[in-house]
């Protein structure tokens, strides 16, 4: 992690504003962009081209990675051929920084942009996976998935203070989860490809008088399509941020356009069945984080960072919403 004042240091250097084609004394005036819980980024304009430009400094690593700006860099630069991805121009692991092009747009929209995000899927996933590729392939993604739930949902099953109507939801959400074919291995009778793993409605960029794109490629894979397909359309993602919850009809659809607009780059045959399975998958990993998150946010003590997130974690652990989550979509296979 840079702290500020290297950081001011370190951006009038000769290796950073070389990189980019400046000399050193040449100004760069950064305005903050936004923030996460393991980056920071700021948007400044390149003086000599006028393009606008993104610095993304990492503070830490969601998969545990030693290299994770380097690894994020290198699927950026993999990614250049789908044309809707950011083009990273530079990066120096030891700083853990990377500068990559802004892009322009709007958050999507679950009611008006299912289509526009079916072609930036299809066009990302089309992307054929390089030959000694460095992103971390799972044997078993669905498995993996699974197992890292069982790990989260164990800080609610050990809370002296959970309900025990959500314990009993949980338990069955997770045994009858459990009794999917989870251990295929990928790449078997499917296509594998690159999937960002994070799709949330803020990561695409919906540009109606440009070419919209997909952002935040902080925890790619190499998996196969439907593990991307199944966490965009699952209602634990949709409803986060949105309060929408995609109906089976509109499930549909989005997999039927997404496979036209795949046309022959992919095989897709499989297709539904496999995103109903990483769909059902997604559906636990939201409550069980949520679980997981339920019980750090109602710790005493704990100074509440959101008051938006507390109030959607409670709207998870509502037995109402974990018995429909059960019955709609584990119980149901209504890609079939």
């Amino acid at each position: 992690m840079i702290h500020k004042e290297p950081l001011a240091s370190y951006l009038k250097r000769r290796v950073f504003l070389g990189a980019l084609g400046l000399s050193e004394g040449e100004p760069v005036v950064f305005s903050p962009l936004g923030q996460g819980e393991y980056n920071v980024n700021y948007s400044f304009i390149h003086p000599r081209t006028g393009k606008k430009l993104v610095l993304r400094i990492n503070t830490g690593s969601q998969m545990h990675l030693e290299d994770q700006i380097g690894y994020e860099f290198t699927a950026l630069q993999y990614l250049v051929p789908s044309g809707r991805t950011p083009k990273p121009l530079f990066c120096d692991r030891e700083q853990g920084l990377l500068v990559m092009e802004w892009l322009p747009g709007r958050t999507l929209d679950y009611k008006t942009d299912m289509d526009e995000a079916a072609g930036i899927l299809a066009d990302i996933h089309s992307v054929p996976v390089p030959e000694g590729c460095r992103l971390i392939r799972p044997s078993c993604p669905a498995q993996a998935i699974y197992e890292e739930c069982l790990d989260m949902v164990q800080h609610y099953y050990d809370w002296e203070k959970r309900d025990p109507e959500v314990e009993a939801l949980l338990r069955q959400l997770v045994k009858e989860t459990g009794n999917l074919p989870l251990t295929e291995k990928a790449g078997e009778g499917v296509p594998l490809c690159m999937v960002n793993t994070e799709l949330n409605s803020g990561n695409f960029l919906i540009d109606p008088q440009g070419v919209s794109s997909l952002v935040d490629w902080e925890k790619p894979l190499v998996s196969e399509p439907a593990q991307d397909l199944g966490h965009f359309l699952a209602p634990t993602t949709t409803f986060w941020k949105t309060d929408v919850i995609l109906s089976p009809d509109e499930v549909r659809r989005f997999v039927e356009t997404y496979r036209t607009l795949v046309g022959d780059r992919m095989d897709c045959r499989l297709l539904p069945e496999r995103v109903s399975l990483f769909l059902r998958v997604t559906c636990l990993r939201g409550v069980t984080w949520c679980a997981m998150a339920f019980r750090e946010y109602s710790e005493p003590g704990r100074a509440l960072v959101n008051q938006d997130t507390f109030r959607k974690l409670k709207a998870y652990m509502e037995p109402e919403f974990l018995a429909y989550i059960l019955d709609t979509y584990v119980r149901k296979d209504f890609l079939a």
